[in-house]
């Protein structure tokens, strides 16, 4: 049975602009690629920020258009690079990455497949970010990672903190290979 975490939309109504990218579930591929993974984030910022004019920020001298090309490629980035660090290989299953454009808005839906051990520290932590406020969490894992730890989750918090990304979950065993979870995150950025 799927379990849900925060604000996950299991139907996203219809968009006309959306993309979608796969990647390869070879163990080999994603380690020689790295860099890849970077360069597709940057080409979904680009994409997508074909879609939003160019006028400057109100009250600044930001570009509109530029803010949001850096947002989405940082957020695909960051997004892209924890489904791949996650992902268990041995389970032969793409890593996808698909944004939905609606006005005014972006849906990035990333899914792979991990361990349940894995899955179980993630969903841990996923409960943090729900009941703890934003701020005090940022502030301690911090702290935390300054002390050596060995999971920062900074790129996560760093999205909500900083991008004010509101984010859902959904994980779904997979029916041939009970030890794996499908792990579905889901933000939203608004613009």
């Amino acid at each position: 049975m799927a379990q849900i975490f925060g604000n996950f939309i299991n139907d996203l109504p219809v968009s006309d602009e959306y993309l979608v990218i796969s990647f390869s579930p070879n163990s080999v591929a994603r380690n020689h690629r790295w860099i890849n993974y970077g360069l597709s984030a940057d080409f979904l910022g680009d994409y997508f920020a074909n879609f939003f004019p160019g006028e400057e920020i109100p009250n600044s001298y930001i570009n509109r258009q530029d803010t949001v090309k850096a947002s989405i490629s940082y957020v695909a980035n960051e997004l892209l690079e924890n489904a791949m660090k996650f992902s268990d290989t041995s389970a032969n299953v793409p890593v996808n990455i698909s944004l939905h454009l609606y006005e005014n808005q972006l849906f990035i839906l990333v899914s792979n497949v991990s361990e349940k051990s894995v899955v179980h520290t993630y969903q841990l932590f996923i409960e943090k970010i729900i009941n703890l406020p934003i701020q005090d969490l940022y502030i301690q894992q911090l702290e935390s990672t300054a002390s050596n730890s060995q999971v920062s989750h900074m790129g996560l918090l760093t999205l909500i903190h900083d991008y004010e990304v509101d984010f859902g979950w959904k994980f779904e065993p997979l029916a041939a290979e009970k030890q794996f979870i499908k792990v579905n995150v889901m933000a939203n950025l608004k613009f």
